[in-house]
């Protein structure tokens, strides 16, 4: 299948600000209605097949302020799955490096919120894991096509609180 061309909005200084405001409502709207809001994306490929959403937290590796991103995710067995994709944009998004630093953290599922431990998915779970996250969500493919970085995915392993 042949991907859409890269739109030149992306490299717009305009666009992360825009993902700063719109992902702090998210998590508001989330946070409130304990997923009933927010706990589907229905942008993109997600319109006709929506897709889960979670609420990631994670701390600055040199600030050490706490934030939470909205992200898709596939359960894997106990497992959860995100994606680094931040769009197809050249960069790891922040949350990625805040997870390599400190991979201890917490999500929030729906109403629930859990401990996990974010790991890298190496070579073969990566292999295994991106035709299922793709099936998810058809633009993660698109977003791979207009970067020249490997898309990153990380596999949130259940702790103990």
């Amino acid at each position: 299948m042949t991907q859409p061309p890269r739109p030149a909005q992306l490299d717009s200084l305009l666009l992360p600000k825009l993902f700063k405001y719109a992902g702090r409502a998210h998590v508001r709207l989330y946070r409130l209605t304990g997923g009933r809001v927010g706990g589907k994306w229905r942008i993109g490929a997600g319109w006709r097949k929506p897709v889960p959403t979670l609420l990631l937290e994670h701390r600055g590796r040199k600030s050490g302020a706490a934030y939470t991103t909205p992200l898709l995710y596939l359960e894997d067995g106990a497992d959860v799955v995100i994606v680094a994709s931040q769009g197809g944009l050249p960069k790891h998004p922040q949350w990625y490096g805040n997870l390599r630093a400190a991979p201890d953290t917490h999500i929030q599922v729906g109403r629930n919120r859990r401990a996990v431990r974010a790991e890298v998915a190496d070579p073969a779970q990566r292999a295994r894991l991106w035709p299922l996250l793709v099936d998810l969500y058809a633009d993660f493919d698109t977003y791979q096509s207009w970067t020249d970085r490997e898309i990153p995915v990380v596999v949130l392993r259940p702790r103990e609180s």
